[in-house]
């Protein structure tokens, strides 16, 4: 897992208790947002294992690809 190298407090909602709450965030994600989508189990379980077969660092890493991929196929820069 990343490190918190950032110690700089996020504010955040405690989804138990619907409070705002302070979290720490890891520097690696400041400027970043989530890209997410849902889908079936084994494509979870399929992206898991190419990372793991192409010596990846993990799945993120297979969709920066993909993602890039995409936008080349549309004439976009890779920008991800």
């Amino acid at each position: 897992m990343g490190q918190y190298v950032s110690q700089e407090p996020v504010v955040g909602m405690d989804r138990t208790t619907r409070k705002r709450v302070a979290t720490v965030k890891p520097a690696s994600r400041r400027g970043k947002k989530a890209v997410i989508g849902y889908f079936a189990p084994k494509v979870s379980k399929q992206l898991k294992q190419m990372a793991l077969d192409q010596d990846r660092s993990s799945v993120q890493d297979l969709l920066r690809e993909a993602i890039n991929d995409l936008f080349q196929k549309y004439r976009q820069p890779p920008i991800a």
